[in-house]
């Protein structure tokens, strides 16, 4: 009664595969299933495909063949062996039968409209004692109403199936047992064969849902961590090249105002130059090796932590700028990781970057560096005395804001403090006037806090 549609929503293999394979062998077999199961599976999965492909082929030639059957018995005789009442017309039961077979074009489409149609029908069928087999049609359509239409329309189902059958009993009240009882099990049948198979339809198709948004999801979790990556790495080389950058412009400037004056320091200063550049170089390498093909092959040199502070200042005093280290506090007893390490020093880095930058030559500017150790939390202050009066870069505090709005310097130490729950400010020193001195206060939680 139900092979037109999906008696199964297990997905299926290549109609093609060769049944009677054992489970693993055959590529094209359905995981854990017997080869039985597999061959009939694969004759379900070719059944929906050509429903799904011609439906109105399929149906009319489900409906031709009922209404083939239905004739033959009638032509044979063979209804008379069940009928209540052998002696009616046989142009009546062609007709019932009929009757019964042409409306399941529509069982699809309007399942209860069908059974409306039908239940006149029913009703003489059950009235004249006749009993034709093709009324067990209707529960062709009772599968259509539970695999389509809501619970209530079941209901509304059984009654247009019973209602008929009540009545051609009372009016042979001997006929209870023969006329009522095999519809009542046709009934229960299809109606719960149709309920289990709208339950798996709509289980596989919710599992399809949730592998499809699982899909999204996984994906756009590979675009944010390639876009989170990408900016991690975008920072790291602009504080690795902003910085060396300035020390070298730093240097050269130095270098060319003492070539007429002092050549031995001008021969310092060159070959400073030449240690940052091959310093930079060698960072740039690391960082570029580990987007390599084969990053196992990469140098994994460790990143700089506040042991190597002492370098970076040394560094930044030989580019020309005089900066001093304090520190304040004891550290713990259990040294902050390596990132919030990592964090202090790239935000150093970059506040002295931008005070050679912006901080101006007239009069020579200096810096201070503060690192002050509380219970729960490291701060870092940095501060500078410049002018701005450096050429080419503006202003200083125009070019400390350039620094922030048009590039990546202040963003960059703003999202490296929000990574460990920190905060960063960057402003004139306060009290100063608005171009001259500058300062950078960073404070990062020792420990992860909520956010």
């Amino acid at each position: 009664m139900t092979t037109d549609d999906d008696l199964s929503t297990t997905p299926d293999t290549d109609p093609g595969a060769t049944p009677g394979t054992t489970p693993g062998t055959d590529p094209d077999a359905t995981p854990g299933t017997t080869p039985l199961t597999g061959l009939i599976q694969r004759l379900l999965q070719r059944v929906r495909a050509a429903d799904a492909r011609r439906p109105l082929v399929w149906d009319g030639l489900l409906t031709t063949s009922w209404i083939l059957f239905a004739v033959l018995d009638i032509t044979s005789g063979g209804w008379r062996t069940v009928a209540l009442d052998p002696t009616v017309s046989g142009t009546l039961v062609l007709l019932m039968s009929v009757a019964f077979s042409a409306p399941l074009l529509w069982r699809r489409t309007h399942p209860l409209a069908v059974l409306v149609f039908m239940a006149p029908v029913s009703l003489v069928n059950a009235w004249s004692g006749a009993v034709v087999q093709a009324a067990f049609l209707q529960e062709i359509v009772v599968f259509h109403v539970a695999l389509r239409l809501p619970g209530r329309a079941l209901a509304w189902a059984g009654a247009l199936v019973a209602a008929p059958l009540v009545a051609g009993a009372l009016h042979r009240p001997h006929s209870w047992d023969p006329m009522i009882v095999p519809h009542l099990w046709a009934f229960a049948l299809s109606a719960l064969l149709g309920i289990v198979v709208r339950t798996r339809k709509e289980h596989t198709a919710a599992l399809v849902d949730r592998a499809h948004r699982l899909e999204l999801e996984r994906d756009q979790q590979a675009r944010l961590a390639a876009a989170t990556e990408r900016t991690r790495i975008a920072r790291e080389m602009h504080d690795i090249i902003g910085h060396n950058l300035s020390v070298i412009t730093g240097l050269a400037d130095g270098g060319a105002y003492a070539a007429a004056k002092s050549p031995e320091r001008a021969a310092q200063a060159l070959e400073a130059i030449g240690a940052t550049s091959r310093q930079a170089l060698t960072e740039l390498r690391r960082l570029l090796g580990v987007l390599r093909d084969h990053p196992a092959e990469a140098d994994r040199t460790p990143q700089p932590t506040l042991d190597d502070m002492d370098e970076l200042l040394t560094g930044v005093r030989t580019a020309g700028l005089p900066v001093r280290l304090h520190i304040h506090g004891t550290p713990p007893s259990a040294p902050p990781t390596a990132g919030r390490q990592l964090t202090v020093y790239r935000v150093v880095q970059e506040a002295l970057t931008n005070t050679l930058k912006h901080g101006g030559t007239a009069p020579t500017p200096t810096a201070e560096v503060t690192l002050t150790y509380r219970a729960t939390e490291l701060e870092a202050v940095i501060t500078d005395t410049g002018t701005g009066t450096s050429t080419g870069t503006g202003t200083g505090t125009a070019g400390r804001h350039g620094s922030e709005g048009g590039g990546q310097g202040i963003t960059g130490m703003r999202e490296r403090a929000s990574l460990y729950d920190g905060t960063l400010e960057a402003g004139p020193l306060p009290g100063s006037a608005s171009a001259a001195g500058w300062q950078v206060r960073l404070r990062l939680p020792l420990e992860d806090t909520p956010s």
